[in-house]
């Protein structure tokens, strides 16, 4: 099947265009040639504890020119359903700025008194007193919804727990499963592809993980493209049952393609 040429671009963040706080080579010039091209783009991440606007401030401080509209985080796209589903309702939430402000921003009302929803998102100061609020409030009946379904996060000194596993310890408790929002659920990708008003058969995917960012872009029907600069090995492309359009080493070598497309 012939593709139409690719004129918007969505790309995950660490492992393919930062690692630990420093760019990919050719991360800068990836990101310069799409504002170059004027073409529509958009970062992406599971991580829901920044906003925007403190992401592309890390992003510059590693070198990269991103604008804080052109980053979609988990939190974002939690904000985006939400506001789609029950738009004007009210959430607790257990997560940090990026999360409770995208939340505001879409003009929900954070309660812990019969909100329609439990919000839990990623945090380093996670509280078993909060925790205990939201086991309550689902078990009355509020709604379950997780950012991300990524169970540990890393950190200098080894892995972290995440969204994942305390929304694990708050179904064992409940009985109930969160609805993640973030990679892989497609929708994802499919709230990025609104925001940049793109069609997915015009769209690539670049990410650094067969089980996210892979998965949830071929099932967006995007083009994929997986990195070996992060996570992912040749050798897990070819254990999984399912494959990206095609593998590159790094960001550095789709410059020429973006180039091409201007």
């Amino acid at each position: 099947m012939t593709r139409r040429p690719i004129t918007a671009w969505l790309s995950d963040m660490d492992g393919v265009l930062v690692r630990e706080q420093h760019a990919i080579p050719g991360a800068a010039e990836f990101i310069a040639a799409l504002r170059e091209a004027e073409l529509p783009f958009l970062v992406l991440t599971n991580n829901s504890i920044y906003t925007r606007r403190d992401l592309a401030a890390r992003l510059k401080l590693s070198g990269l020119e991103v604008p804080e509209d052109s980053i979609w985080t988990s939190a974002n796209a939690t904000a985006k359903f939400l506001d789609d589903q029950r738009p004007g309702g009210s959430a607790f939430v257990i997560g940090e700025a990026g999360l409770t402000t995208a939340l505001h921003e879409i003009g929900y009302t954070q309660t812990e008194r019969d909100p329609d929803y439990v919000v839990l998102g990623e945090t380093r100061t996670y509280s078993f007193e909060r925790i205990t609020t939201a086991i309550r409030l689902i078990e009355r009946g509020a709604r379950f919804i997780a950012t991300n379904p990524d169970a540990t996060g890393p950190s200098t000194e080894g892995s972290l727990p995440a969204t994942g596993s305390v929304a694990a310890l708050i179904t064992t408790a409940t009985g109930v499963s969160p609805y993640f929002i973030g990679k892989p659920n497609p929708l994802m990708m499919r709230s990025a592809l609104n925001q940049l008003d793109a069609h997915s058969e015009s769209t690539a995917m670049v990410g650094d993980r067969m089980d996210t960012d892979v998965l949830s872009g071929l099932e967006a029907g995007l083009e994929t493209i997986l990195v070996l600069s992060g996570v992912a090995t040749r050798e897990d492309v070819q254990r999984h049952p399912f494959r990206p359009t095609r593998v590159v080493d790094s960001i550095a070598d789709l410059v020429a393609d973006v180039r091409a497309a201007a």
